[in-house]
């Protein structure tokens, strides 16, 4: 067993030689890794480089052959196994809440468990949902099928949060999402573990999902740690020629003066077609918990956005949206020089940019979080 000695950093979890087979294929190969006490680690590699498998052997979801798991100290093969799983948060894509409970209930599954007193966990509930900005007396008592699929997901979150585990492992959660979803649900998560410090494990495939989250993430591939090291430094210095082609135009790049648009862009977006209707279009705005649209023409073409705020003050019931469909949101071409389009996106002070192909159909967006991807900074290097 690994000791703490006086003065080192605290651990939360240590993997020492873990090794993992499935009959005779090796899925996990002598696995060494150490998680620090309110450190958000991600794993991350191709499929089927053992990132999830790594995940759930934690909670002894899944059991290995070889080698022992610490948390603060305690080997997990002697600590029970329901006792263990209810100090540790889990939280998958598939979120499963229960439909026949409440919002309220959902998130008490674990205290409830634990035997607190009603009091505590009514109190619990309303500071949870605090955090995520949904009222207590507007929510605690809707069912599951009331809320949008992002709604879900922070329940999800809540859920794991509830009973206050010191670790929280997460297993791609935000992947069934669209992409402005996905984009503040993460920002949420780290807010929230930022507040609450928390160990948080997450997996994911997507590095720039991983470099946004993460304290340090952790590559895989075929059982084993490529690299384990901050994002700057993954950035920086990536330690296997796998890691550089998986990080693409993330990485660092003295060329950076090179990249387009199509480089920085978010490509996964929502669009509506400008025939929809008014409700038609609060509702699925609604669903994807969406302030502003972008609307196209029935050959997908770029006509304009809508905002809430536009169809509130404009719009009227059983009217297409191509009626109040704001013309003048500026645009750049999937080619143009990423750094031109961002100087602009500054100097427009948008929030956005829509990025088209050269046929008028949309290809992305530009956003400020997309400057802070790309790691704009460091991508173009010192100005001569």
């Amino acid at each position: 067993m690994i000791n703490k000695q006086n003065g080192d950093d605290a651990y939360m979890i240590i993997y020492e030689n873990i090794t993992k087979k499935y009959d005779d294929v090796i899925i996990i190969d002598n696995l060494n890794l150490t998680i620090n006490d309110g450190e958000f680690v991600v794993l991350i590699g191709p499929s089927g480089c053992g990132k999830t498998t790594t995940l759930k052997m934690i909670n002894r979801l899944i059991k290995y052959n070889e080698g022992n798991i610490y948390i603060d100290d305690k080997n997990i093969k002697d600590v029970n196994a329901v006792e263990l799983r209810r100090k540790i948060g889990y939280v998958i894509q598939q979120i499963g809440l229960f439909p026949n409970m409440t919002i309220e209930e959902n998130i008490s599954v674990v205290p409830k468990l634990l035997k607190w007193s009603k009091e505590k966990q009514i109190k619990r509930v309303k500071e949870l949902l605090e955090l995520v900005d949904l009222p207590y007396e507007e929510n605690a008592k809707k069912y599951p099928n009331e809320l949008s699929g992002g709604q879900q997901q922070r329940i999800g979150v809540l859920r794991a949060l509830a009973a206050e585990p010191p670790i929280i492992l997460m297993d791609e959660p935000f992947g069934a999402l669209d992409p402005i979803t996905r984009d503040s649900l993460q920002d949420e998560l780290k807010t929230l573990q930022q507040k609450l410090h928390k160990t948080i494990i997450f997996v994911t495939h997507d590095m720039e999902e991983a470099v946004k989250l993460a304290d340090k993430i952790v590559f895989m591939s075929d059982g084993k740690v490529l690299q384990a090291a901050s994002p700057e430094e993954m950035l920086n210095k990536p330690a296997h020629p796998m890691i550089s082609k998986f990080m693409g135009k993330l990485s660092y790049s003295r060329s950076g003066n090179d990249l387009t648009c199509e480089d920085v862009m978010k490509k996964k977006i929502f669009t509506v077609p400008e025939t929809k209707k008014t409700l038609e279009c609060i509702e699925l705005m609604k669903q994807k918990e969406l302030d502003t649209v972008i609307v196209v023409d029935a050959n997908g073409k770029y006509k304009g956005i809508v905002t809430i705020e536009y169809i509130r003050e404009y719009g009227k019931p059983g009217e297409m949206i191509s009626k109040i469909t704001k013309t003048d949101q500026p645009s750049v071409l999937i080619n143009t020089n990423a750094k031109d389009a961002i100087d602009k996106l500054i100097e427009l002070k948008c929030d956005y940019l829509v990025v088209l192909n050269r046929n008028k159909t949309v290809a992305g967006i530009l956003t400020r979080t997309s400057i802070t991807k790309a790691l704009a900074s460091v991508v173009w290097g010192e100005e001569d």
